[in-house]
């Protein structure tokens, strides 16, 4: 078991099986040092646990939970091609994205989620910019989608 994977069981949570794809993409691709994930959905066991717009049918605290749940989906598609987790050097960028009711605005909120977990789990390594926008709708009507970028090292 890689560093990082201990640290996600010390925290209590396992890293899931990478979520098969929608439509016509990878869950993440390698370019170069670089690795890229598609936007992950919440998915539990192949099932958003929830549904709707944030500030209507889910709380901000619920959305910001399955932020981290989208976080933790991202890891599982880091791994799937850097092969261990303990490669990545840092994690560059998180861009979130919030199905939000017409007067929702608290998208930055919700994507503490992601940032949290990654900085949890990663410690500096996880620090990394970051965009946080409101859509008004996202696949399956999901409440948050997460992706993200990371650099490996070399190894």
């Amino acid at each position: 078991m890689s560093a990082v994977e201990a640290k996600i069981a010390e925290l209590g949570l396992t890293l899931p099986e990478v979520v098969p794809p929608l439509a016509a993409y990878q869950p993440a691709v390698q370019s170069g040092v670089y690795v890229y994930t598609s936007g992950q959905l919440p998915m539990v066991e192949g099932k958003l646990p929830v549904t709707g717009k944030v500030g209507a049918e889910v709380t901000a605290e619920e959305a910001k939970d399955l932020a981290r749940i989208c976080a933790l989906n991202a890891l599982a598609a880091v791994k799937s091609v850097a092969g261990d987790l303990d490669r990545v050097a840092r994690v560059v960028k998180v861009v979130g994205f919030v199905a939000s009711a017409a007067d929702f605005t608290g998208q930055p909120g919700v994507i503490n989620g992601a940032s949290e977990l990654l900085g949890e789990v990663l410690g500096d390594k996880g620090v990394h910019a970051r965009s946080a926008v409101g859509v008004a709708v996202l696949p399956l009507d999901a409440p948050v989608e997460v992706e993200v970028q990371v650099e490996l090292t070399g190894e």
